[in-house]
């Protein structure tokens, strides 16, 4: 059995008063999401035939039709009940921290809806019978996170029969329940293959919608229930598998920017050990001056250089909240190159190109520099960024939502070289005030 670390698990402040155990799911902690008689509370998009309807206390997914089914509410971790019936071959899916538009398998999770005996019979990968799907791999089986992790099979009744399901989503943990069985119990974190973060980025959303994922067959659900896991977040505490990278009290584990033509890494890696340390002493001097830490917050004078990591990085996940004033810009250098751009969509003016808002690669030449939409929350609020580094390609979450999707980030200094294999991080300042906080990091180690 796979324990889950004490840091994953969400905790109500009721809860810490009560002394119960918020891994404990009573029934009467689940609330109903379907009352059995109509759709609302639900939002169908990219509807296809006749969609969606209800029969007999049912939802069901229309035969040659579908689209996405999700609930109006958003969850980021929680424990979703349902029982479901399969046609023969039928096949659907549950989407997880989806958002509304776009492919939830993809820029969410889906957790596979499937027939199981049919597949099991011979439609999968290898076998001799035909399947409407195409031959299918372990990942594309019921329990699934599709097309990443493969469920244990087994656990299915017949087609025609209900079956009950349970998906427990806590932080990065996802488990699967069916008719009682444990088929999957898998830790996000554990994924390390280049080609799945890169074609997945909704795995590192932390949160999004619910719902089902019609492919044209008749499916039906019924008896669906949730528990939404409430939150609470520690400041300057690292998630599971993160460090910090701030400690919330000191900027030990930073360091100054070397002044130019030295904050160019090609440059900076040329200078002689004597050279650099000197250089690197003048710098620090600077930081000291104007960078500081005040209630658990790294603030920026407005004055002085860039903020760095004493450590470069290669391939990793970040985390970063910031703020910073009207008409602010700013930006986050991954291994030392430009730039994760930061500033005010809002009271700039339009001239100044940032009403695309924060988040994308702004000094890309040939790749995508703008932005898939405008996440920044108003001037004076709090917004954080996840950024996935993954080889010379990244995604970028502003506030939950992706902004930067599988992107090549150029190397600024030398266009025709790719960027660096690995580089310090640094919190880039255009003479703003500005404010950190919440910095954590997570090395990949990828296959």
């Amino acid at each position: 059995m796979k324990l889950l670390k004490l840091s994953t698990i969400c905790i109500c402040a009721a809860a810490i008063a009560s002394g119960c155990a918020t891994n404990r799911h009573s029934d009467a902690e689940f609330k109903s999401v379907f009352d059995g008689q109509t759709l609302k509370g639900w939002i169908l998009q990219g509807k296809k035939g006749d969609g969606y309807g209800v029969t007999n206390g049912a939802i069901f997914c229309a035969k040659g039709g579908g689209g996405n089914l999700l609930t109006e509410k958003e969850y980021s971790d929680f424990v979703f009940r349902f029982e479901f019936k399969l046609d023969p071959g039928a096949n659907n899916g549950v989407g997880i921290r989806a958002p509304l538009e776009g492919d939830a398998a993809y820029l969410g999770m889906e957790i596979q809806v499937l027939e199981e005996a049919g597949a099991l019979a011979g439609r999968i990968e290898g076998g001799a019978q035909p399947n409407k799907q195409g031959k299918l791999r372990p990942e594309q089986l019921h329990g699934s996170i599709y097309d990443v992790v493969a469920a244990k099979t087994g656990a299915q009744k017949p087609a025609g029969e209900w079956n009950s399901e349970e998906i427990t989503a806590i932080g990065r943990n996802i488990k699967v329940v069916v008719n009682g069985i444990k088929v999957l119990d898998s830790d996000i974190n554990d994924i390390t293959d280049p080609k799945i973060i890169r074609k997945h980025p909704g795995l590192f959303r932390e949160r999004g919608h619910i719902g089902f994922l019609g492919h044209n067959d008749h499916v039906e659900f019924r008896n669906i229930q949730i528990k939404d896991l409430c939150s609470s977040e520690k400041q300057n505490v690292p998630p599971d598998d993160f460090v910090a990278l701030f400690n919330g009290k000191d900027l030990k584990g930073w360091k100054g920017l070397l002044k130019s033509p030295n904050d160019n890494p090609i440059k900076r890696a040329a200078l002689s050990p004597a050279e650099h340390q000197a250089a690197q002493k003048l710098a620090d001097e600077d930081m000291r001056a104007n960078w500081s830490v005040v209630n658990g917050q790294i603030v920026f004078s407005g004055k002085g250089r860039s903020l760095c990591t004493v450590k470069d990085y290669a391939d990793f996940e970040m985390l970063v909240d910031w703020k910073l004033p009207a008409h602010g810009d700013s930006g986050i250098y991954l291994r030392g190159t430009p730039q994760v751009q930061i500033w005010d969509p809002h009271t700039q003016p339009t001239k100044h190109g940032s009403e695309v808002g924060s988040g994308a690669f702004y000094n890309n030449k040939n790749n995508p520099s703008k932005p898939l939409r405008v996440a920044d929350k108003p001037i004076g609020e709090w917004n954080r960024f996840r950024i996935l580094m993954v080889g010379e390609r990244a995604h970028v979450f502003l506030n939950g939502e992706l902004v930067t999707r599988d992107t090549v980030l150029e190397n600024f200094w030398k266009r025709a070289d790719p960027i660096f294999a690995s580089g310090q991080i640094e919190l880039q300042n255009h003479g703003d005030g500005l404010e950190f906080k919440n910095i954590y990091i997570r090395e990949l180690s990828t296959k």
